[in-house]
């Protein structure tokens, strides 16, 4: 399995790629925005894509995105060719095109939504933390590319307060100097649990100790 950079000789795969997006979205239900073949295509010739291939076979792919003039770093469009799903793929390369926004942005603030639990976990071993969409970026830009999305009318509806997705932001190992400590205590407490659990109940657990987590933090923000 190669994962590099993604470059001109690849944007064969760009249909490819989005045939997959479309497809994961379908069976998911919810929280893939579409993606055109142009578009895919600009993402690689500008070099903010990680492509994974075995052989001259499409793995994986994600892409970078940026906003508020490169103030906020989106990794998007994280895809597993099925055939190549529970090898730890999608983990790797996260990892990369992590890695490479972090060489292009250094500055930039790296968050991104999603509604699949096993991004929320790779996020998680990352650095990134859950965070509510007003912490995120305000380009009207960002927030129109969920208007392919099936579940845009909730989003809409409560003025992009929330959505199924779950809001994640790289905080790397700097805590804001006025989050209260017991705000990173719990979430502390909430890394160690998926640790401990995390070879025995896998995405279930992760679920549910994500349920766990949010309601403690809604009960903390209502004191």
């Amino acid at each position: 399995m190669e994962i590099s950079i993604a470059s001109t000789q690849h944007l064969n795969f760009a249909q490819q790629i989005c045939d997959l997006m479309a497809e994961a979205a379908k069976q998911r239900g919810t929280g893939i925005a579409k993606r055109s073949p142009e578009y895919i295509e600009q993402k690689i010739n500008q070099g903010k894509a990680v492509i994974a291939l075995k052989g001259d076979l499409l793995a994986g792919f994600c892409y970078i995105e940026s906003w508020d003039t490169h103030k906020y770093v989106a990794n998007s469009g994280l895809i597993v060719h099925p055939d190549f799903r529970k090898m730890g793929l999608a983990k790797k390369i996260k990892k990369a095109v992590f890695d490479l926004s972090r060489q292009k942005f250094p500055e930039a603030k790296i968050f991104g939504i999603t509604t699949s639990l096993a991004v929320m976990k790779i996020n998680s071993d990352l650095g990134y933390k859950p965070v509510t969409f007003s912490e995120l970026t305000t380009d009207e830009d960002f927030w129109k590319g969920c208007q392919s999305c099936a579940n845009y009318d909730i989003l809409t509806r409560t003025n992009r307060s929330h959505c199924l997705c779950t809001g994640m932001l790289y905080l790397g190992n700097n805590v804001k100097k006025n989050q209260p400590a017991t705000k990173v205590s719990r979430w502390e407490k909430f890394k160690r649990f998926l640790k401990k659990d995390q070879n025995t109940k896998g995405a279930v657990s992760f679920s549910r100790a994500l349920g766990r987590f949010s309601g403690s933090m809604l009960k903390f923000k209502l004191k």
